[in-house]
């Protein structure tokens, strides 16, 4: 019996709630063995009183069975009960549970028996593995359909137990491989890496914290080494194997196992298993004219084979004729951009074939699957209201399916082998209807990338993340059939969906070519070349280049102002943008006025009862706060806070923020306890909301921190300090103002308690990112400078 089954069955023999069963199995899962009360409760989504009050009705349950749990204080108790349950688990053994499942994400393979003819390659293979660290399946003179990526599925499968720290299998043509990783790691091992670290970082992080074991690495259909493989890597260690595979031999010094076409045996074989025998034995000497007529290729072999078996009174003589009538057809118009090497002739006739056997309906499904990118295709008939309309889709999808033309990866998902999906689209294209095709598939797909918010959650990234390679297929091969309403749609949408990961180096080359082809489609004067420029402009300013932001910010306002006037809400969204790069950069005077030009033009077009309203009061509010007029902050904090809960409820990254921000400025005027539970609550939804690697989360910690040391509560401050200053360089980077503030605040607490020998080098550190980032003249760079003034006074009086 499994761990998690052993809890639930001791959780219904103690008669446990759903609600007490929920805590106490989260509570006592393995991998959940180091995590405080906070990341329990966030996990389940609930608060830490809802949690403890939980457990504390799972320990009064548990108490006959475990009396000396009466004895132990919250924390011991659930040790105590770890103990008592895990001593029952192993029949006595007091030891914890060891993991058994081995975590992979291999995708279907078919049964073993019917893998014919690879059984060398197999053997090859695992042992290049033993030897080396990389290993590449290449395909014979660049050959597709060969069965490289059959071949590498089969040995994942047959040698899982040899990769105790689990199979990661990645597609080189899906989303970001770097991505793929996280996900991955997150999903099968709650490896969250900060959102907003550097790619690198967080993949060195998932490496760094990776189960114990060897693992093995698929990258599957490489084209392009240095950028599709070469990053991602883990660090040079014997327990991680790579395996590619690839139509390219594009690096010698890689050990290779070079796969071409079955031997003719083999291939028989294979179309046996596909074929009734008996069939092929009254017929074997045609038979054995299609596995060479097929060039012995295994795509273009299971193209056949389920083509036969859907036909069971065709002829193979019969079959092998029309086969050479297709290899003529193909042969007339190769010299018009078909593209096909001549081994791949067998897979286009096969393929001919098949595609006569579909009826209308599963022809142009099948063109129409082939406008996805090559990754992992979602699609659901169940959405289709209509019963006859989804009887007649299902029965298409069951039709691709047999003809082995769609591959099943798993529930509502499939896949389009290359070669398949590239004759798809040439059918596609000969059609008289392929430009309304492409323009009703790129609407859909528009849509989607409508659904991206600026600022996407953990939810968000998880259920778009599988959408976002089709949306960068569209706008980078078929942005010609995008509306010019649609136009800048999905780039802003890949900008946003990576920027809200932290993930900038991927976010900027989606928002620069969003401007760029906005300007070349739409002219220099159009609206959306102003929201091209502001979406750049944030990107520049969260990664602190506010000298890069500021001209594109006010571009974008004088063409808003140019185009919709200076009475439109678009006008005072860039009001607000650049008041926002101001007060960032220290510009109070210049901030204040387009602050409230900003909110007066709000409250006139939108109403009172808008978030945007609510927005321009707590940036008007912080501006207040910023230059000590408290009272005036405070009224419209209370303001802020009070709408935003009215608009979004209490559950919401923004409430959030307006508590921090009312506790900032109680704890500026020595209210200190009424900041301390708004800091409290704002730290709590914070790590509810977007986990614990997040810099909103590191700027909780440091503001419940200094709050801690403002009340003499030193030890209690010191390590939130340090966890906030060490998520917030992972997260920003070493060079960032926020890391600045943080060194700043924790040197002083090293003064405040005499550790002057290490408080003066964090002053240091302080002092040179804010000159670095922000100027001499700053704000921000005069106080750090004023705080390690006199810290030198007091430690070298």
């Amino acid at each position: 019996m499994q761990w998690a089954d052993f809890l639930a069955n001791e959780a219904a023999i103690n008669t446990l709630t759903s609600e007490q069963t929920e805590a106490f199995v989260e509570s006592l899962k393995t991998e959940n063995s180091g995590k405080n009360k906070i990341q329990l409760a966030n996990k389940l989504n609930i608060t830490k009183s809802a949690l403890a009050k939980r457990m504390t009705e799972v320990y009064d349950n548990f108490a006959k069975s475990c009396p000396e749990l009466a004895t132990f204080n919250s924390r011991g108790k659930l040790e105590k009960l770890r103990a008592c349950l895990t001593a029952k688990y192993n029949g006595g053994q007091d030891v914890r549970p060891t993991i058994k499942e081995i975590h992979q994400n291999i995708p279907p393979a078919v049964p073993f028996e019917k893998f014919v003819g690879r059984e060398a390659e197999l053997e090859e293979l695992h042992q290049e593995l033993q030897t080396s660290r990389q290993v590449a399946i290449v395909a014979v003179a660049g050959m597709g359909g060969v069965g490289k990526t059959e071949l590498a599925t089969q040995y994942a499968k047959q040698h899982l137990q040899n990769y105790q720290g689990g199979v990661c299998w990645l597609s080189a043509q899906g989303i970001d491989v770097g991505n793929q990783i996280l996900i991955f790691a997150d999903l099968k091992f709650k490896l969250i890496a900060p959102d907003d670290w550097k790619l690198a970082d967080r993949l060195r992080y998932c490496w760094q914290n990776w189960q114990q074991g060897e693992v093995l690495l698929v990258f599957d259909d490489v084209t392009e080494y240095k950028k599709q493989v070469q990053p991602y890597l883990p660090p040079e260690s014997p327990r991680f194997k790579v395996l590619l595979t690839t139509r390219l031999g594009f690096d010698r010094t890689l050990p290779q196992l070079r796969l071409g076409v079955l031997k003719p045996l083999a291939a028989m074989k294979l179309l046996k298993l596909l074929v009734d025998r008996e069939r092929l034995k009254s017929e074997s000497w045609f038979a054995r004219k299609i596995c060479k007529f097929l060039g012995y290729l295994p795509l273009a072999l299971e193209l056949v084979g389920r083509y036969l078996d859907i036909m069971p009174d065709f002829s193979l003589e019969t079959l092998l004729k029309r086969l050479e009538k297709k290899r003529l057809e193909h042969e007339a118009l190769v010299v018009n951009a078909n593209s096909l090497m001549r081994y791949e002739y067998g897979v286009a006739e096969a393929f001919a074939l098949s595609w006569e056997q579909l009826d209308d309906n599963a022809q142009r499904l099948g063109c129409w699957l082939s406008l996805f990118a090559l990754a992992d295709i979602p699609f659901s008939v169940e959405t289709i209201k209509d019963d006859e309309e989804q009887e007649l889709w299902e029965k298409a999808i069951a039709q691709l399916q047999k003809l082995h033309l769609i591959q099943w990866q798993s529930k509502e998902i499939y896949r389009l082998h290359p070669l398949i999906r590239q004759f798809f689209q040439m059918k596609l294209d000969k059609s008289s209807n392929a430009d309304e095709v492409k323009t009703a598939f790129v609407a859909q797909m528009v849509e989607v990338a409508k659904q991206i918010p600026q600022q996407p959650n953990r939810e968000d990234i998880f259920n778009l993340t599988s959408a976002i390679p089709h949306i960068a297929e569209i706008a980078t091969h078929l942005s010609q059939y995008l509306t010019d309403e649609d136009l800048i749609g999905p780039f802003t949408g890949l900008g946003w969906f990576y920027q809200g990961q932290g993930l900038y180096q991927q976010a900027e080359p989606w928002l620069r070519q969003c401007v760029k082809i906005a300007e070349n489609r739409l002219g220099l004067e159009h609206p959306d070349i102003a929201t091209s420029l502001n979406n750049l402009a944030a990107l520049h300013k969260s990664t602190g280049r506010y000298s890069e932001a500021e001209p594109l910010y006010q571009q974008a306002l004088e063409l808003t102002k140019r185009l919709l006037g200076n009475n439109h809400p678009i006008f005072a969204t860039s009001l607000n943008n650049l008041a926002e790069l101001y007060r960032y950069t220290g510009r109070y005077s210049e901030a204040e006025p387009l602050y409230q030009q900003a909110l007066k033009l709000r409250q006139r077009l939108l109403g009172d009862n808008h978030p945007d309203v609510a927005n321009s009061l707590s940036n008007l509010a912080l501006l207040y706060d910023f230059t000590k007029r408290y009272s005036e902050a405070e009224l419209l904090f209370q303001q802020a806070l009070k709408l935003k809960k009215h608009l979004l409820g209490d559950n919401h990254p923004d409430i959030a923020i307006n508590l921090n921000n009312l506790a900032a400025l109680y704890k500026s005027t020595g209210r200190y306890s009424e900041a301390e539970p708004l800091f409290e609550q704002a730290l709590e939804l914070r790590q509810r909301l977007l986990g614990d690697n997040h810099p909103d989360v590191a700027n909780s910690l440091n503001n419940l921190a200094s709050l801690y040391c403002s009340t003499g509560r030193f030890n209690e401050g010191e390590p939130l300090y340090q966890q906030a200053l060490e998520l917030q360089k992972r997260l920003l980077g070493d060079n960032h103002p926020d890391v600045a503030t943080t060194l700043n605040n924790l040197a002083g607490l090293y003064c405040s308690t005499g550790r002057f020998n290490e408080g003066e080098p964090l002053f240091e550190q302080a002092l040179g990112i804010c000159e670095r980032t922000l100027g001499v003249g700053h704000p921000d760079t005069i106080t750090v400078r004023g705080n390690y003034a006199r810290f030198l006074r007091e430690a070298y009086p």
